[in-house]
């Protein structure tokens, strides 16, 4: 291979790679992202109409070069480049970043700037408090949903006070108010739930009448079937509201023996040692889109979304959009008890899974899952709405659609 291909290991690599051969090798840890052979065609992001900075990365202040589209052949919903010449450089913007101001949504947007810094961007971070944040004493399906995290940093976007809003993207709404678009997913951290515990190193060291605290209906009726399975029916689940720290510091008070989190959050926060087991996916089934960060901007800003490029996972993001599918076909919520998760096989195929539950545990969890080869969202978004399909077979009932909310 021409050494002025080779790239620096990582997203670049990762990118570039998709285009030649969407089939990974076999990752050597159960959650690493498969391995995708190097090649020297690039690829640019499921944007289309921008110009990236895909070439000659084997640092970050090296020269790159004018790129001509190209369809390609085995993704033709994405663009491919082709060098031409004579070099350029990338045009440096001056970007704003929206915020929520938690610990871990400013290490979130932190990671971001420091990427984007690293490309020859200026950033710098416009913190903002959101109604999710405040509303503290009721849970999020009685009170608007996730969409309560992201309401206000849209406005920044809508307003021209910031240019693009980081979020958790478990967070983010199936449908995106008319204007606005996803244009990054980035790398995803693990994906799995956490344990957390000062006395119990798992569900069976439960003490009598012991209290476990969650935020989510889908961890609610998990947690409910496997204490079932243990016949520790006198386990009360209650809610559990807060950010990271606030969570942590509830049960730290002993309102809770324990409680359920994201394992990426305590990783991205160095409170991994918090973390006295993590549920495996047969044990827990994940939610759509958890441990990866979404980038979101205004539709129109191709600028921004050409900084962003480099930042995008392609593996990655055709897995969260398989399962955020899963969750639209479903009418899906905060509210609705509801799990989907994929992962890669050495193969290349997707394998997707997702489970449905009633709140009141009146009927048992319906459980369904498919297996295909994704080389383009679309593929992706297939393949999640059939899983929907056979989670209805199951038992699962749709709920009506939430409609795509109003810009600010």
């Amino acid at each position: 291979m021409n050494r002025r291909w080779r790239l620096k290991q990582g997203v670049d690599a990762v990118v570039v790679a998709w285009v030649v051969n969407p089939r990974p090798m076999l990752a050597s840890r159960p959650f690493e992202t498969p391995v995708w052979p190097v090649t020297n065609r690039v690829l640019f992001s499921p944007l289309s109409g921008a110009l990236a900075r895909l070439g000659e990365l084997d640092h970050f202040n090296s020269p790159v070069r004018l790129w001509r589209s190209v369809r390609s052949p085995c993704c033709p919903c994405l663009s491919t480049f082709d060098a031409m010449s004579p070099a350029m450089p990338l045009q440096s913007l001056h970007l704003t970043i929206a915020t929520r101001e938690s610990r871990l949504a400013l290490w979130q947007a932190e990671h971001v700037k420091a990427l984007l810094e690293g490309l020859g961007h200026t950033v710098t971070l416009l913190g903002m408090t959101t109604r999710g944040d405040q509303i503290l004493d009721r849970t999020l399906s009685k009170v608007g949903g996730k969409g309560l995290f992201v309401k206000e940093l849209e406005t920044a976007l809508e307003e021209g006070r910031a240019d693009l809003a980081v979020h958790s993207l478990k967070d983010v709404p199936m449908l995106l108010p008319e204007g606005f678009a996803l244009a990054c997913v980035m790398e995803r951290e693990d994906p799995r739930d956490a344990w957390v515990s000062p006395h119990c190193a798992g569900l069976a060291d439960l003490p009598v009448n012991a209290v476990v605290g969650t935020s989510s209906l889908r961890r609610l009726v998990l947690l409910r079937e496997a204490l079932a399975g243990l016949g520790r029916n006198d386990v009360r689940i209650e809610p559990l509201r807060g950010n990271l720290d606030t969570r942590l510091r509830k049960l730290d008070d002993g309102q809770y023996q324990a409680i359920v989190l994201a394992a990426a959050g305590l990783k991205r926060l160095g409170l991994s040692d918090r973390i006295r087991h993590i549920f495996e996916p047969t044990e827990m089934l994940p939610a759509a889109g958890q441990g990866a960060l979404g980038i979101e901007i205004r539709s129109e800003r191709a600028d921004v979304a050409a900084a962003l490029a480099p930042l995008a996972h392609m593996p990655t993001w055709l897995s969260v959009a398989a399962e955020r599918a899963v969750s639209r076909a479903m009418g899906g919520s905060c509210s609705m008890p509801l799990a989907a998760f994929s992962q890669w096989d050495a193969a290349g195929q997707l394998t997707i899974r997702g489970a449905w539950g009633e709140e009141s545990g009146n009927q048992p969890l319906a459980r369904a899952d498919a297996s295909r080869s994704v080389t383009t969202l679309t593929e992706a978004e297939a393949l999640g709405s059939h899983v929907a399909d056979l989670l209805c077979a199951a038992g699962a009932r749709r709920m009506a659609p939430d409609a795509a909310p109003a810009a600010a």
